[in-house]
């Protein structure tokens, strides 16, 4: 049995107005079997960066040939490029505006083109919903079998960026910042296992996590294993640390949020393994 084509939809459009419903539509018109996927419609409005940390969490998990759509898309109407990427298992469809950096980053072989291919889109196209009028078309179609190479020309010059890195501070400390704060409430810093090895060890050496006014000086091996109202680290499922509490907004009890300093200071210098 054949597998059915799966297009995923990752957007900041929410879901009180019309905007994932018409795309979804548009794409059952051109391939009617498809079987769309919602990773998320929550992404932060025009937060490209949010949308590039979504997708790259997800993508990866699905079946070879998904088409992954992505519309995080700020510069709608302008001279921004549409584009579709194929990598070794994937097909992606977005606009050129940095939002598959971290797609790019884990991925060791990929092309971009620059959709081109104005008779797949829907007529007349809007300058305020090139989700439904340019995007959506174009994934149906990749989803369809349309080979990639005939949407437009490979490009070599397409927006790329670099996700926040953590630096070492102050000889002894290693300063990040929190890429994002998720439903719960917990903390998403870009401070991996790599950056700070002694943190993650079964048995850490002294240390403090400074967020905003708040000192933690506990890694938990799960978000229970804190009293209630506690505030601890805790690896999350991202690869990333994360200051979380049990039950309750890490965010609202520390007062901070996205874009916050974190810093980490360690008994002894710091061993980050970024290269910064």
């Amino acid at each position: 049995m054949a597998q059915r084509p799966i297009i995923t939809l990752t957007t900041d459009f929410g879901l009180s107005d019309h905007f994932v419903g018409t795309i979804k539509g548009v794409i059952l018109n051109i391939v009617p079997e498809a079987e769309i996927v919602d990773i998320c419609h929550s992404v932060q409005a025009f937060d490209v960066l949010d949308g590039a940390l979504t997708v790259a969490q997800a993508y990866s998990y699905f079946p070879a040939r998904t088409v992954h759509l992505v519309v995080v898309d700020p510069g709608v109407g302008t001279a921004r490029r549409p584009i579709v990427v194929t990598a070794d298992r994937y097909h992606f469809v977005a606009p050129d505006n940095g939002v598959l950096s971290l797609v790019y980053a884990r991925e060791e072989r990929f092309n971009v083109r620059h959709v081109t291919g104005e008779h797949y889109f829907l007529q007349p196209v809007s300058n305020t919903f090139h989700g439904r009028d340019i995007f959506a078309p174009v994934a149906a179609y990749l989803a369809k079998g349309v080979e990639a190479a005939k949407f437009g020309e490979e490009v070599e010059d397409f927006v790329r960026f670099n996700a926040p890195k953590p630096k070492p501070a102050d000889g002894d400390s290693l300063r990040g910042v929190v890429l994002k704060v998720d439903r719960f409430g917990n903390l998403i810093t870009n401070i991996t296992p790599a950056d700070a090895p002694l943190l993650f060890q079964s048995q850490p050496p002294a240390f403090k996590i400074v967020v905003g006014k708040r000192e933690i000086t506990e890694i938990k091996p799960a978000y229970a294993s804190g009293t209630p109202g506690e505030v601890f680290g805790i690896l999350g499922s991202m690869g990333y640390l994360e200051i979380a509490a049990n039950r309750g907004s890490a965010a609202q009890i520390v007062g901070v949020g996205k874009g916050s300093d974190v810093s980490i200071v360690l008994e002894g210098a710091v061993a980050a393994s970024n290269g910064q």
